[in-house]
């Protein structure tokens, strides 16, 4: 769970805000301990201010749990719910770094406003953030563009400094070690280095009227005062101003819960390119998850009908026969029915595993359907009628195509029941191939052998035959 708090809360400040969500995370039943890391790392490979928090969740067993993770997610909200000037956000530790990594947004979607002017980026994220929240499904809907921090603004006068014969570059390196102060040193601790940083102290940071009355001395050897030179100011500013490709942007993150992640984009991005018009100069991009499902998507819309045009010619150099393979692949849109009908009644979604479950699937539709149209050629060159052929073929292969299917329908039943890591990816896959081997196996032994008696061979063949049986 990731906490993101004012960004002009202090570090203690922030510190007392996390032990009061590990206070009220430690009255979940299901949770068994919390680790908080606030601030960016030693290394600072994963730069954060003192306002953001990752906070590692560890649930007790499963069998100890109330209800499903869903249920737990839903105590862990509701707990952390009424904690001021908190926001949570929830995610996977894995999932939360391949995602900074990819797309650098931690959420589902990510939407990146570009434009030219800070401000107008600002009004426009806040505006995305409502309308993304009130679309069905969203969970938590953040974003750090329109908030604000305090800044001392120093507006140096010129010709006053030039008065006291203070060089402007020195009187700036001079008010910026007040404030940033200035590296003097290093002690070495074994392998440690740690540097000595000289600045002013911390009530002349925090008090413009303080560090107005500063006194500094000039190349002259005379005392001059801050505000002798310059005028001291506090204003407001942007947290962070964002750059991709040399572009400005805001970016607005959402996590999405209890729906399909497509679904949620397309009804998100309706409602905001309707009441959220853009100026001139200005554009959207979505990205996060999302991009990384419509590229995952894309790919297999390439890969599918490539896989099914090798398929139709290995049958094709097999079988020798153009309605032999064409009616085997006729058996890929039973096993598809029946994908699509279990991921219904599961309540499931068409997502990347599902897709790569059809795959999976229509190998074991063309296996099938291969057993029975071979034998069915098989007992024509016997010299078998038509009819004697569905009939005979129908019983003989029905032992073969059951086996097939059972087998590995029971293989993947443990996914279906799977609940550790990597169960969100296996249970899709093994309830599109189990339902869809369930409508495969039906139909390839019952409309199958109607469709080789239909259009298995030409009508002249089958006439000739007929009369050489017959006598």
């Amino acid at each position: 769970m990731q906490l993101t708090k004012l960004p002009s809360i202090s570090l203690a400040q922030s510190v007392e805000g996390d032990k009061a969500v590990e206070r009220a995370l430690m009255g979940v039943p299901e949770v068994q301990e919390v680790i908080a890391r606030v601030g960016a790392d030693e290394i600072g490979l994963d730069p954060m201010g003192p306002n953001e928090t990752d906070t590692f969740v560890r649930l007790k067993p499963q069998s100890e749990w109330r209800g499903s993770k869903e249920f737990v997610l839903e105590q862990i909200r509701k707990a952390v719910d009424g904690l001021p000037g908190i926001q949570p956000s929830f995610t996977q530790p894995i999932e939360m770094r391949v995602s900074e990594m990819l797309t650098g947004a931690r959420g589902d979607l990510a939407v990146k406003i570009f434009g030219p002017d800070s401000a107008v980026l600002a009004d426009l994220a806040g505006r995305v953030q409502h309308e993304l929240g009130q679309v069905r499904g969203a969970t938590e809907v953040l974003t750090v563009a329109n908030d604000s921090v305090d800044y001392l603004q120093l507006d140096i006068d010129r010709a006053a400094a030039g008065r006291f014969g203070m060089p402007i570059d020195q009187l700036q390196d001079t008010l910026r070690a007040q404030v940033e102060g200035v590296r003097s040193g290093i002690v070495a601790e074994g392998q440690k280095r740690i540097p000595i940083v000289i600045r002013g102290d911390e009530s002349i940071r925090n008090d413009a009227t303080r560090f107005e009355d500063l006194q500094i001395m000039t190349p002259g050897g005379t005392l001059a005062r801050v505000s002798d030179m310059a005028q001291v100011k506090h204003t407001q500013g942007p947290v962070k101003l964002d750059h991709e490709n040399g572009s400005r942007f805001a970016l607005v993150q959402a996590f999405v819960s209890g729906r399909d992640l497509v679904g949620y984009v397309d009804e998100a991005k309706a409602a905001v390119a309707s009441k959220v018009p853009l100026p001139a100069g200005y554009r959207i991009v979505w990205g996060g998850q999302f991009e990384n499902q419509q590229r995952a998507s894309a790919r297999l819309m390439m890969v599918i009908p490539v896989a099914l045009l090798l398929i139709f010619f290995v049958l094709l150099a097999t079988l020798r026969s153009l309605r032999a393979a064409t009616l085997i692949l006729v058996n890929i849109p039973f096993a598809m029915v029946g994908g699509l009908i279990s991921l219904w009644a599961s309540g499931e979604y068409l997502s990347v595993p599902a897709s790569v479950g059809f795959i999976a699937l229509l190998g074991i539709a063309v296996l099938n359907g291969l057993v029975l149209v071979s034998y069915f050629r098989q007992l024509r060159q016997e010299g078998q009628s038509m009819t004697q052929t569905v009939r005979l073929g129908a019983e003989r292969r029905l032992r073969p195509v059951l086996m097939t299917a059972s087998i590995t329908a029971f293989g993947l039943v443990p996914l279906l029941f799977a609940t550790g890591p990597g169960s969100e990816i296996q249970r899709p896959l093994a309830i599109v191939v189990i339902g869809g081997l369930v409508t495969s196996t039906l139909l390839t032994l019952v409309l199958l052998p109607i469709l080789f008696e239909r259009f298995g061979e030409g009508r002249s063949e089958q006439d000739f035959e007929e009369v050489l049986a017959n006598g």
